[in-house]
């Protein structure tokens, strides 16, 4: 049986490649979460003024990767330390956030925030937020590295570094 958890880590792009790589996730869409415009577009995202992060769901089989390894991986491919940006992407759109789906992953969001904070000796500032909405981005934001992001200079900086965390820190979770 699957599970689900949805997470905001700057680009959903780059957190979405990250994680199409690793072992037991079968599937990962981007879209938008957090905000208060119903069916909100990427234009009106982009803006920031709709409170929404653009996120990720990741949907996994806990029997190969669990949730505390999915969120170990989510802490330690992006700057969780960074307040509303990742690297140039600035706003409240690119927070460092995570939208738990109940009591029990909000629990291990908590653990894990602990977990990487004693670890790296820094304080991550990302969110645990109230359950929301999730709407699916537009179908040109799916599986973006895949297709139109290998070629894409702004992913070709940002994705790779990410990738290589993953595969650097996570190496028995990775796809060969």
């Amino acid at each position: 049986m699957s599970e689900q958890v949805i997470v905001a880590g700057g680009c959903f792009w780059c957190t979405e490649a990250v994680f199409k790589d690793v072992i037991g996730v079968s599937a990962v869409e981007s879209g938008y979460i957090g905000g208060t415009t119903d069916n909100p577009t990427y234009k009106e995202i982009c803006t920031g003024t709709t409170g929404h992060a653009e996120g990720i769901k990741v949907t996994f089989d806990p029997a190969v990767v669990n949730l505390p390894e999915i969120l170990d991986m989510f802490l330690g491919t992006h700057d969780p330390t960074q307040l509303n940006r990742q690297g140039n992407d600035v706003g409240t759109q690119y927070r460092s956030a995570i939208f738990p789906i109940g009591d029990d992953q909000r629990a291990e969001a908590e653990a894990a925030i602990a977990r990487w904070n004693a670890e790296t000796g820094k304080t991550a500032v990302t969110t645990i937020e109230s359950p929301a909405t999730w709407y699916p981005a537009e179908d040109y934001h799916q599986d973006y590295w895949d297709g139109d992001g290998r070629r894409n200079p702004y992913c070709l900086a940002v994705i790779p570094p990410k990738l290589m965390k993953l595969r650097k820190s996570f190496a028995d979770k990775v796809k060969s």
